[in-house]
């Protein structure tokens, strides 16, 4: 009762020293607000937030109903544990000013968002409310460790799970979105092109998946069929995707102009074709039409999509679905012959996927949609900048992850027991259930 009541109290001292920061003033201010530009954006960072929930249906029904509750928290407990890591130190560490001028972290300036204020900033060349450009990187923020967790699917403490998930937003996320995406980046100044996320979301979250299946180990099966257990909510999880990716994408665009309505098309566009050639493959290697591999390949459409969608056309943007549809689908296999219990296909899908779409960013971009001209368009220099990005991404979240992974094992222990993994997470972790018998 004493620690309780001292955690408590001291929890509300934090909490009255965080409110006392001026975290609604002024940030170096650009042009006027434009509003038609700020209620996109509204509900662009409404239409991302309705990804996590969509995330949580599409993992949720992929997993033995055992534990079905455990993997919907992880999505929905998530947002709510980077919600907060983002305002006192993540949006900082990211967009904040360079630190040392090398371009690898941003500095403490908008710590518990210290100077996130109400006007456009003027580094940006914002035309909405700074601080509602913090909030829509925030729901990046959130779904990207959100991601991770389908490769240790029924199996990893919840704990482990919210230590992981906190030291992975910040020490691994923070620092690629700075380089990337923050004007003070060195990627950034090298003129990488990641429209919403190819590196920064997908490529990391997709390796660092495979590190921690690697580094957690295989399910026990114990006599249980692995089959998904509800197939109709993985297929509702992905329509959601689907839906909420319009505003991960053509959001990004932080207008409301013809950028986001080419990539809200372009989007759309790469969904339908990767649908379709996953199907086909699926049906000429098991000749059967499946309904999970239609939802698996709208994803990885959307995510080869989403580096892109601010730089290629419509044609562009089909070959790229057509394209990643095939070679996502040949990774689930090849990680199927080498015994990977990634449990959800996070690295074949994600880490696959959002790669290919890097790479392919700097073949398909044209300079009639925006500025940056790729390979058709006469620049293959563009190809080799992609290359470096990917390269580094995945080096550094590689490296970082299993640094991670190793200090919360050795903290907390990774894994549950045996018995628990038997009885199923919702019911030893939880104690619930989610169907009654």
């Amino acid at each position: 009762m004493r620690f309780g009541r001292r955690l408590v109290l001291g929890g509300l001292g934090a909490a009255s020293l965080l409110g006392a920061l001026p975290g609604a003033v002024a940030a170096a201010e650009g042009g006027a607000i434009d509003t038609g530009d700020t209620a996109w954006l509204l509900v662009a960072t409404a239409l991302v937030m309705v990804m996590l929930p969509g995330l949580a249906l599409f993992y949720g029904g992929l997993v033995r109903r055992k534990n079905v509750l455990s993997t919907i928290m992880h999505s929905f407990f998530g947002l709510a544990l980077v919600s907060v890591v983002w305002v006192l130190v993540g949006f900082s560490l990211a967009f904040g000013s360079d630190v040392g001028g090398l371009g690898l972290i941003g500095s403490l300036e908008f710590v518990g968002f210290m100077n996130v204020g109400l006007e456009p900033s003027a580094t940006y060349g914002l035309t909405i409310p700074f601080v509602l450009f913090a909030a829509f990187q925030l729901m990046f923020a959130a779904i990207t460790p959100a991601l991770i967790t389908g490769a240790f699917a029924e199996r990893k403490r919840f704990a482990a799970f919210v230590l992981f998930t906190v030291l992975w937003s910040v020490v691994v996320y923070s620092p690629i979105a700075h380089w990337v995406w923050s004007a003070d980046g060195w990627l950034f100044k090298m003129g990488a092109l990641d429209f919403a996320g190819g590196t920064v979301v997908h490529a990391s979250s997709g390796v660092s998946a495979l590190i921690v299946a690697l580094l957690i180990g295989r399910r026990a099966v114990n006599g249980d069929a692995m089959e998904p257990h509800d197939i109709p909510m993985t297929v509702l999880g992905a329509g959601l995707l689907w839906f909420g990716w319009f505003g991960f994408n053509a959001g990004s665009s932080l207008g409301a102009n013809g950028l986001a309505a080419n990539a809200l098309l372009v989007t759309n566009t790469a969904a339908g074709a990767a649908t379709i050639t996953w199907v086909l493959a699926s049906y000429i290697h098991k000749r059967k039409v499946s309904v999970i591999g239609a939802a698996c390949g709208a994803v990885a459409g959307l995510v080869a999509i989403t580096p892109a969608s601010g730089f290629v056309t419509a044609g562009g943007a089909l070959v790229i679905g057509l394209v990643v549809g095939g070679i996502c689908y040949s990774a689930t296999l090849l990680r199927e012959r080498l015994r990977i219990d990634d449990a959800l296909d996070v690295f074949a899908v994600h880490g696959v996927g959002g790669t290919f779409g890097a790479i392919a960013t700097g073949v398909f971009a044209t300079a009639a949609i925006n500025a940056y001209p790729g390979l058709i368009d006469g620049n293959p220099g563009q190809v080799l900048t992609q290359l470096i990005a990917v390269g580094a991404t995945i080096a550094y979240a590689v490296i970082a992850t299993f640094v991670i992974v190793k200090l919360v094992d050795l903290v907390l222990g990774l894994r549950v027991g045996a018995h628990e993994e038997e009885v199923g997470l919702d019911l030893a972790v939880h104690g619930e259930v989610a169907y009654q018998a």
